[in-house]
């Protein structure tokens, strides 16, 4: 009897009518004891730019419960915003060496020569979502010129003069040295200049704080009365130019384009008119590519850095028009993900 069991991946107990699978010992198909000994007992830490806001969240969720069905330590240092902080957290992290580091990157300079450092002492990385100016193991995440091309032509369909709108836009950039900010405005600026039509009455930051976004806008909303559109770099902020337009009584007048890894709230707003559209980047099919990934950079057997890869997200152009249920999840969603 135990010749005949021995290989099988899932043994299957009927008692009371309820089905219970045991796990037995691994069988061996030419991969599967190299994948599932590739991730056991090994160590991984995810630095975050804060643990604060949905996205972090979402990854860490999906790397936890990975982390319990592989049988590989997650462990997470969060530098709450503080570059620095999470400078120091890298260094010490290096002299620790953990197995894999996952990397939420502040800034395209700042963790650059430590990833590069950390790699040269054996450790993998991936970089989530911001990738900085090193290339390390792996990128996860959005192409962000991808991001700016969609946005920019989404206010140029909606305010162009030949489109029956003023011509006239404004931009809410949120830190200029951020690889969301730097990328995505090349791209809307790419993409802009290909259309003298339309006028940028504002680019200004507000490092994407909400009330600075607000405080902001108000004031050019003021400047404009024929301002057409806002282009923002991300839904948080932006809700702060949402709040803005909708104080000047100027909702549907003023069209609001900002993207997001698509949390239900964003769908809300563009029920509501909040946002006019919407360039979602799916935070939680990005947590199953971030898992995937862990999965096949802790499987090679190459050095660190040898071989960069990268998976980016596909992104999705949202309206209230073209909204579907299933546009935007929930963290009760996540929380049943199988990951």
């Amino acid at each position: 009897m135990k010749g005949i069991l021995k290989g099988a991946l899932m043994a299957l107990t009927l008692a009371g009518g309820a089905a219970q699978v045991a796990q037995a010992e691994q069988f061996d198909d030419g991969l599967a004891p190299q994948y599932y000994n590739a991730l056991k007992d090994k160590k991984v830490v995810f630095l975050p730019l804060a643990m604060s806001f949905d996205l972090p969240q979402v990854w860490a969720q999906g790397m936890q419960t990975q982390a319990d069905r592989l049988g590989y330590e997650l462990s997470i240092r969060d530098p709450n915003w503080s570059s620095d902080v999470g400078a120091q957290a890298l260094t010490t992290l290096i002299s620790e060496k953990p197995d894999l580091m996952v990397v939420h990157n502040p800034d395209m300079q700042v963790y650059a020569r430590l990833l590069a450092r950390a790699q040269k002492a054996g450790i993998k990385v991936i970089q989530i979502n911001l990738k900085s100016v090193a290339t390390t193991d792996a990128y996860v995440g959005v192409n962000w010129y991808e991001v700016g091309v969609h946005q920019a032509n989404m206010a140029i369909a909606a305010c162009a003069p030949d489109a029956g709108g003023s011509g006239k836009i404004a931009i809410m950039q949120g830190t200029p040295t951020n690889p969301n900010n730097a990328i995505t405005m090349s791209a809307i600026e790419d993409v802009l200049a290909e259309h003298p039509e339309i006028e940028v009455v504002s680019s200004q930051s507000a490092d994407w704080d909400a009330t600075k976004a607000h405080s902001v806008a108000s004031t050019v909303i003021k400047q404009n009365p024929d301002l057409c559109g806002y282009i923002g770099l991300w839904e948080v902020m932006d809700a702060g130019v949402s709040a803005a337009i909708r104080e000047a009584d100027k909702v549907g007048e003023i069209k609001l384009f900002t993207n997001g890894g698509g949390q239900k709230p964003a769908c809300d707003s563009l029920a509501n008119g909040a946002f006019t559209g919407y360039v979602s980047y799916d935070a939680f099919g990005q947590a199953r590519d971030l898992t995937n990934a862990i999965a096949q950079v802790m499987q090679s057997d190459l050095k660190p850095g040898e071989a960069p890869y990268a998976l980016y997200t596909p992104i999705r152009d949202l309206t209230k028009d073209t909204m579907r249920d299933d546009s935007c999840w929930t963290m009760d969603d996540v929380a049943k993900a199988p990951f």
